[in-house]
C-alpha cells in the first residue's frame, strides 16, 4: 500500500490575497500617518487648508482642520496594528470620498488651491497651477486600498487575528 502526501494547493488568489491585504493595510496606514504627521504641528495651517475649499463656514473649517490630523493619525495607528480593520477601512473610504469630492469641487469652481493633503495647503501663489487630476487619481488609488480592506479585512500579523484567535484562512470570505 502506498501512502501519498496531500496535493499541495496551487498558488493563486487564495494564497496571495492575505499578503496583498497586509500590503494594502500597511500602505494605507503609511498614507494616514504621513498625512496626519505633516499637519499636526500646525493646526492653524490645516484649518486654512480646509477653509480654502470654500465649502464650510470659516469656524467649521478651522475645527475640521484642527481635528483632521488626529483622525488621520488614529486611522494610521489602527491600520498599522490591524485593529478594527474593516471599520477603519470604511472610515478611510468615506474620508477619501470626501477628499475626492472636495478636490473635484475646487477644480470645477476654478479655485487655485493646494489640497493640503500632506502639509499646509491653501491658496496657491500667483503663477502656480493646481494639480487636481494627479491628486484625485492618487486618492482614488488610496480608495482602492480601503475598498480591498473592506472586502478582505483579515490580514496576517494583525491584532484583529490575535483577538479572535483565528488565523487568516486562505479561502476566507469575510
Amino acid at each position: 500500500m502506498t501512502v501519498t502526501a496531500p496535493r499541495a494547493r496551487a498558488a493563486g488568489w487564495p494564497a496571495v490575497r492575505p499578503w496583498l491585504g497586509i500590503a494594502a493595510r500597511l500602505g494605507l496606514a503609511a498614507v494616514w500617518l504621513l498625512a496626519g504627521a505633516s499637519k499636526v504641528d500646525d493646526l492653524a495651517a490645516s484649518g486654512r487648508a480646509v477653509n480654502a475649499y470654500q465649502l464650510l463656514p470659516y469656524d467649521v473649517s478651522t475645527v475640521v482642520g484642527a481635528a483632521l490630523p488626529f483622525v488621520e493619525l488614529a486611522l494610521g495607528v489602527l491600520l498599522l496594528l490591524g485593529l478594527a480593520t474593516r471599520l477603519v477601512a470604511g472610515v478611510s473610504a468615506a474620508l477619501l470620498v470626501v477628499f475626492i469630492v472636495g478636490i473635484a469641487s475646487a477644480w470645477a469652481r476654478g479655485l487655485s488651491i493646494d489640497c493640503g493633503c500632506f502639509g499646509s495647503g491653501g491658496q496657491l501663489a500667483e503663477g502656480q497651477a493646481p494639480s487636481y487630476l494627479p491628486e484625485i487619481l492618487r486618492d482614488l488609488g488610496f480608495l482602492v486600498l480601503a475598498g480591498f480592506l473592506l472586502i478582505w479585512p483579515r490580514t496576517p500579523v494583525s491584532v484583529d487575528g490575535w483577538l479572535t484567535g483565528d488565523p487568516v484562512v486562505e479561502d476566507e470570505d469575510e
